[in-house]
């Protein structure tokens, strides 16, 4: 393996992992933080975590083709910043939310800028030699 081809994987899996990892950590806090933004109990945060939920999941559903897009016009590498830099802004809305809609404010966001998963395999099939991609994923 070409050492350019061990730097592009490594900075996939570095930005892959801050995402899975910037999930892990948010939503074990985010009823407590819903609760004191809301105030109210725990069971309606976990409501509106749902709700949080959703609209991170639905961003990424709308904007995962829009992300593979502009990753085959701009590059994979810049899309793939662009989206950690999106993740950053999403943690830092959460950090300083003042009301329960800059929480959504912020997981839409994440969500639209999240779709980054498809943009990373595109990248690693990019840069996967033939003979170690699966026939279905050859398009030659």
């Amino acid at each position: 393996m070409k050492s350019t081809s061990r730097a592009a994987f490594a900075f996939i899996f570095i930005t892959v992992l801050i995402d899975i990892t910037g999930i892990g950590l948010i939503y074990p806090v985010l009823p407590k933080l819903i609760a004191t933004l809301i105030h109210a109990d725990i069971s309606t945060a976990a409501e509106y975590g749902g709700w949080l939920t959703f609209a991170y999941a639905m961003m990424q559903f709308i904007c995962a083709p829009i992300m593979g897009n502009l990753s085959d016009r701009y590059g994979r590498r810049p899309i793939l910043l662009l989206s950690l830099f999106g993740f950053g802004l999403d943690c830092l809305l959460m950090a300083f939310a003042p009301t329960i809609w800059w929480l959504f404010l912020g997981r839409t966001i994440a969500g639209a800028m999240g779709a980054s998963y498809t943009v990373a395999s595109a990248y690693i099939a990019d840069i996967s030699s033939p003979e170690k991609t699966s026939p279905k994923f050859r398009f030659n």
